[in-house]
């Protein structure tokens, strides 16, 4: 029997006895196979297998049975890397099973327990056990509500010099305490690439502590603070960290509504010189903070998506982006839905496509803008065909607006036809009328129908 993917074995030679009797290392091998054949057979059960030391069993309801047997697997696989039970209720008030064998696997690089209902009792045996895996760079606690009020328990077994570089903590029910503590945990990980913080609504009180730890974490490149109560203040205390992070490619501020106003004075945000994605949608931006953003994001020439979503003072003033827009010749994706824009804001938009200054941008949202007139479609629709990079776009209505849009759509439809790459095109209660209907449906005949239009019909 061969050996499934991933595990390390080394086979004894068979040595008969003089008189035919099985000798001992014939036992140890039967065993040994005996032992393989019901490992294959556990994974075989949840389609699953151990592959370039891997061990993936995230979302496949393990029981407490389930967990014995992954613990029992542990000793055929020394050399495994990454472990992933992530999305198993069960595993919460099991843990210590496992944790128990930990140091069988001693090579760990990339532990995943996102949403197994971890117990304080869990959080506390999982700290002793990471003193068992001096290689791991990986550690994912989401979703995991007992770790709040007990991360000391697990940061506090990270040492000076900690390979840790991923480390993912989203909606742990963080405390004030927890998040001080991570600030003074962080200069002990120099290796950090990624600290995920989102949606800890608690931990704004501890962002000052947050900011200094941050300042110690140079090869830091995503930074994700998704939902966290951040305030203005928040952002000034982030502010003097980002000169620090020289190296940051991701920055998730979205969703903290209380920020509005912060980065009227950030001037940080000028020197992430190497950041690619910035997300502030749902932010409750001001004009000012836009002003400011225009001044820092002309220094941001690696961006590649923008997301100023649900930003209302967007609307109207779209032309405050002007500069960030040219400068930005590497976006990908620019998302605007729910910003009041309004028809000079899509214009402004087409005049910057036709000067070829967003000729990379993949994906386009525009969606929830309701107060653009026909005619702002059309002069969008017109110029579309010059983003030849172009996958998706979305010009979708809010869920209580359904309007006509024989006016404009046929210039959208003659633009998709000179666009190589569109797959995607979202019109969600947009009404086509009837006369256009077999025009559609010609259209996708002679396309294959290989462009999905999301549309509300025909009347």
């Amino acid at each position: 029997m061969k050996p499934f993917p991933g595990m390390a074995l080394q086979r004894t030679v068979v040595h008969k006895s003089p008189k035919g009797k099985m000798s001992e290392n014939d036992h140890g091998e039967m065993k040994l196979e005996s032992r393989m054949e019901e490992n294959e057979q556990f994974l075989q059960k949840w389609g699953k297998k151990a592959v370039d030391k891997c061990l993936d069993l995230n979302n496949c309801r393990l029981t407490t049975a389930d967990v014995r047997e992954t613990v029992a697997l542990l000793p055929s696989l020394p050399d495994l890397e990454k472990l992933d039970l992530s999305w198993n209720d069960f595993i919460g008030g099991t843990l210590h099973l496992l944790t128990q064998q930990m140091h069988l696997v001693s090579k760990l690089k990339i532990l995943r327990l996102g949403s197994c209902r971890l117990t304080v009792d869990d959080v506390r045996a999982l700290g002793e056990a990471l003193k068992a895996l001096p290689e791991l760079e990986e550690l994912n606690l989401s979703w995991n509500s007992k770790v709040g009020g007990n991360l000391p328990l697990i940061l506090q077994m990270f040492q000076e010099g900690s390979k840790i570089q991923t480390l993912e903590l989203v909606d742990c029910a963080l405390t004030p305490e927890d998040g001080a503590f991570v600030g003074q945990s962080l200069p002990m990980l120099p290796n950090l690439e990624v600290l995920d913080l989102s949606m800890n609504r608690n931990i704004a009180g501890s962002l000052n502590s947050i900011a200094q730890g941050l300042k110690r974490t140079s090869d830091l490149k995503v930074l994700k603070l998704h939902s966290c109560g951040l305030s203005q203040k928040s952002v000034r205390l982030l502010d003097a960290a980002f000169r620090h992070l020289c190296e940051l490619r991701t920055l998730d501020l979205s969703c903290n509504k209380e920020l509005g106003g912060g980065f009227e004075d950030a001037p940080g945000l000028a020197t992430l010189e190497h950041l690619e994605v910035l997300d502030l949608h749902q932010c409750s931006l001001t004009a000012h903070d836009v002003v400011s953003l225009t001044e820092a994001s002309i220094h941001l020439p690696a961006l590649e998506i923008l997301n100023l979503s649900w930003n209302k003072c967007i609307g109207g003033s779209l032309k405050l982006l002007l500069e960030t827009l040219k400068v930005s010749t590497f976006l990908q994706e620019l998302r605007l839905s729910s910003c009041s824009l309004v028809t000079e804001d899509v214009a402004l938009l087409a005049s910057v496509i036709q000067a070829g200054h967003l000729a990379k941008l993949q994906n386009l949202d525009l969606s929830y803008n309701d107060s653009i007139c026909d005619a702002g479609w059309a002069t969008l629709c017109q110029n579309l065909w010059l983003l030849k990079e172009l996958t998706e776009l979305d010009v979708s209505l809010r869920p209580s607006t359904f309007r006509d849009c024989r006016q404009w759509f046929r210039h959208l439809l003659c633009a998709v036809t000179k666009l190589p790459k569109i797959t995607e095109i979202g019109m969600r209660r947009w009404v086509l009328p009837a006369s256009q209907e077999e025009e559609l449906e010609c259209f996708g005949q002679n396309h294959r129908n290989s462009i999905h239009f999301d549309h509300s019909g025909f009347q």
